[in-house]
């Protein structure tokens, strides 16, 4: 089984697709962690998309596609893969179209800014470990410090809530006109958001026939 998770950022693509691949047995493709790695690992690529990433640009789609035919080509995805993050535009799409990669379904899942924005914004991570909290959803024993190591809880420059309202801007006017490409070759579904992640892991289930 081949596919897409779509959804706007913090509306839990990630969280989801770590569930389905253990799910469906399937990889878990997300550009991010590719990225990340080739950036740590300092290669050429890697550089090239840093450069954009700093600079707050989305990087180039020739250098996606590649990373990402790539990683589809490997043997552990011959029984299919979930592609997290990926594509952002309708011009990445046409691209994977172009390169013969190909999907069974595209699952949308759908939750408003509000809710995100109330997500994002109470998100913490301890700058030494790298564990996540909620300030809601997910405190910390003890306000500011992390449970695990005694480290800091910082709140990304990612989770203020401008650079979620920006990043919700580029979701909408970029990403989100997916939705209708994929609907007209019939592979759309959409989910909605549900109150909790075992929920929302059961609508995409169902959705898929599962």
């Amino acid at each position: 089984m081949k596919l897409i998770l779509l959804g706007a950022p913090g509306a839990g693509k990630g969280t989801q697709a770590d569930i389905l691949c253990k799910e469906l047995d399937i990889p878990t493709i997300s550009t991010g962690n590719i990225l990340r790695a080739a950036i740590k690992d300092g290669t050429p690529t890697g550089m090239k998309a840093k450069a954009f990433m700093d600079a707050g640009k989305l990087v180039p789609d020739e250098v996606i596609i590649g990373i990402i035919t790539e990683r589809v080509a490997q043997e552990d995805c011959k029984n299919g893969y979930i592609l997290d993050g990926v594509p952002r535009t309708i011009a990445q799409a046409e691209a994977m179209e172009a390169a013969g990669i190909t999907f069974d379904d595209v699952i949308s899942i759908e939750i408003s800014d509000e809710t995100i924005l109330e997500r994002m914004s109470g998100r913490r991570v301890c700058e030494s470990c790298g564990a996540s909290y909620h300030l809601v959803a997910v405190p910390p024993r003890t306000p500011g410090v992390c449970d695990k190591c005694g480290g800091k809880l910082i709140q990304r420059h990612d989770d203020e809530p401008e650079t979620v309202k920006a990043r919700l801007e580029v979701y909408h006017r970029e990403t989100e006109p997916l939705k209708a490409f994929y609907a007209q070759r019939g592979l759309l579904k959409s989910v909605e958001n549900q109150p909790s992640v075992e929920g929302t892991s059961q609508a995409i289930l169902h959705a898929l026939g599962r």
